[in-house]
């Protein structure tokens, strides 16, 4: 089956948009098929999903982000595609749950990645882009291609196993006998938002695949498990069901804190995120794990890191969730704190679920959003922590309920500290403004970076406002183009002060006598390097403010640099240097806000690159393997990769 292209996509026209419905109800699991045959759990985990309504959703279902292809190349046969625009399913909010039937599960997996991507647009402030197709050997500017839906299979492979392929821009979900019955990876809410989070992540930062550090790996893991997590406190009738169970106390076992319960008992192996949150004592009970700052330096498998990661951040929420409901304990208790025997009151039950809830969706949408303000390789849990700090005081300085203060501790309890901070206050955490005055013979401050984002100014204001992603994709090459033309002719003027300041700022190294080995020149004379990206948010703030941003990725590479200097016969890889920019762009002229770079000349961060990739030699784990494990029945499904080698 081939992707479909723009032309065959149409969109509502302006007058028809206030007529169309506003979202699609489809049934699904809240959890995992194993939820609905326990007495205790059956009632709630039948969710609706609530998605953008997309009008023009063919079979499939092949929609504008996502098309489901049901192949299953172990049975060597195709399901028939469900229509969503059946009458019989409009009217009874698709099909109901069934682990036996191939169209439900193709109802599911669309529900859950359609309500992931949901998110990821509200946090973000624009649409998401998958990451392109890129053609190395292709001219400059024609390298990436536009890549309209990611593709997800259900059944992909028979295997206890479930991954994303950045090369195929494809989920692929396996299934496999477990003691009770075949389990479906793809009927389990948690994988599917999971992997659907890597893919997104990928989308926005495709250098996050390199295993530079021990945090990379673990990032990509860390935050695709805080995304299923905090989803689970979107189900109304999940969170009331649990809030009564646990009688408002997150602190004990509930199926908030869990992932994958399925999977995980059918495998005895995916279970980082159940292993940070809690485990069971010496006696059997369960119990929070307790902060260890030790664990982080003693952790180096990616789960295991990335359960550190997730540990924090949910600690964080833990304590928000506690301050939001003090009140309401405190008036329910008569002041003890300690509430009465017996079943909680359903209008006391609502009342902590709706704070709960609320402390959800913002640390959902702080983690997005901080992803906006990350470095755009080799990011480390302190590179996260700071940007969440920041991105958050952007859009909320008033931080009344004290949800930075929060994440503070947590991580400090769990030894998360970036380096180089004399405090961890919140304004150490923050990223500097970024300071960029160049004062010429005239008195006159001006300077390349700002200069660019009043060139780009028009050209990404438009694409806020296109409803065809493949034309903003086109927008925003278009931008990158523009920018990277504007600043090399700058730069290969003879204007030393200003490329002084352009160097400090970005991180690049713009001299032509670098001396930098591996670093390639052009033509002229002058180094070369990328604009990555070129991306426009526009958010609005709690207090009604329009927050309008563009953030500029560049990079630069030194090619071919050794893993280890000693011994050549070990390989090479490519080292990079650059910034994320941030520029405010409301009012007459943009300012750049901040820069968080990472320069190419840093030779003590290309010795610990060199350090860490020596540790890991013959380990030979990639960042598939680092979902769910060895995928040695992936790689002998013939029929399956030739079914994409023909796509």
């Amino acid at each position: 089956m081939m992707a479909f292209s723009s032309a065959e996509y149409r969109y509502d026209p302006p007058d028809q948009l206030a007529n169309r419905p506003p979202f699609r109800r489809l049934r699904g699991y809240a959890f995992d098929p194993s939820l609905s045959i326990r007495l205790e759990t059956a009632a709630i985990n039948h969710a609706v999903f609530e998605i953008p309504w997309e009008r023009y959703l063919k079979p499939g279902p092949r929609g504008e982000y996502v098309e489901v292809i049901d192949y299953d190349p172990a049975s060597a046969c195709w399901y028939e595609p469900v229509d969503l625009n059946a009458t019989n399913l409009l009217a009874q909010d698709g099909l109901a749950p069934s682990e036996g039937n191939p169209q439900f599960h193709q109802q599911m997996v669309y529900a859950v990645a359609m309500n992931t991507i949901n998110h990821f647009e509200q946090a973000l402030g624009r649409q998401v882009l998958w990451s392109p197709q890129t053609n190395p050997e292709a001219e400059s500017g024609q390298r990436d291609s536009f890549v309209r839906t990611l593709r997800i299979y259900p059944h992909a492979l028979r295997a206890a196993n479930a991954y994303y392929s950045p090369e195929k821009k494809a989920l692929l979900f396996g299934y496999f006998q477990g003691q009770t019955g075949t389990v479906f990876s793809c009927l389990s809410q948690d994988i599917v938002a999971h992997e659907t989070t890597h893919a997104l992540l990928d989308g926005m930062h495709r250098r996050y695949v390199e295993d530079n550090h021990p945090d990379t790996l673990a990032f990509h893991e860390a935050f695709a498990d805080l995304v299923a997590l905090f989803q689970h406190f979107t189900f109304p009738e999940v969170l009331r069901h649990q809030i009564a169970r646990t009688r408002g106390d997150l602190e004990t076992q509930s199926l908030l804190g869990e992932l994958a319960q399925q999977f995980g008992e059918a495998t005895g192996r995916y279970g980082a995120l159940r292993n940070a949150i809690g485990e069971p004592d010496r006696d059997g009970k369960w119990k929070l794990v307790v902060p260890n700052p030790d664990r982080l330096r003693d952790a180096t498998e990616p789960h295991e890191r990335g359960s550190i990661l997730v540990a924090a951040m949910f600690s964080a929420f833990l304590a928000i969730y506690k301050v939001r409901t003090k009140g309401i304990i405190a008036l329910a208790s008569a002041g003890s704190g300690i509430l009465p025997q017996g079943a909680l009151h359903p209008n006391l039950v609502d009342a902590l679920a709706n704070e709960a809830t609320r402390a959800a969706h913002h640390f959902l949408s702080m983690c997005i959003r901080a992803l906006d303000y990350c470095p755009p390789f080799d990011i480390t849990y302190g590179d996260y922590l700071r940007a969440l700090i920041t991105a958050d005081y952007d859009m909320v300085a008033n931080d009344k309920y004290g949800y930075r203060v929060a994440l503070i501790e947590s991580f400090r309890r769990w030894g998360i500290i970036p380096q180089g901070l004399k405090t961890l206050s919140e304004e150490q955490l923050r990223w500097p403004y970024a300071r960029l005055e160049y004062e010429d013979s005239d008195g006159m401050q001006w300077n390349a970076l700002a200069a660019l984002a009043v060139e780009l100014k028009d050209l990404i204001s438009a694409s806020l406002y296109l409803q065809d992603r493949e034309k903003v994709f086109n927008h925003l090459t278009e931008a990158r183009l523009k920018a990277h033309e504007y600043l090399r002719g700058v730069l290969e003027e003879n204007m030393t002060l200003q490329r002084e300041n352009f160097m400090k700022v970005t991180g690049l190294n713009m001299n032509r006598d670098a001396g930098l080995p591996g670093l390639s020149f052009r033509p002229s004379g002058l180094p070369s390097f990328e604009v990555h990206s070129v991306l426009p948010t526009l958010r609005v703030t709690p207090d009604g403010q329009i927050m309008k941003q563009l953030i500029i990725s560049m990079t630069q590479w030194l090619k071919d640099m050794p893993i280890d200097p000693e011994i050549p016969a070990n390989g090479t890889f490519d080292f990079r240097g650059g910034s994320t920019l941030i520029f405010d762009m409301e009012g007459e002229s943009p300012t750049l806000r901040y820069a968080i770079t990472r320069p190419i000349n840093d030779a003590a961060r290309l010795a610990a690159i060199q350090t860490y990739r020596q540790t890991r030699l013959g380990q030979g784990l990639s960042l598939r393997e680092t979902y769910f494990g060895d995928t040695t029945a992936l790689r002998a499904a013939e029929p399956f990769y030739m079914l994409h080698g023909e796509n």
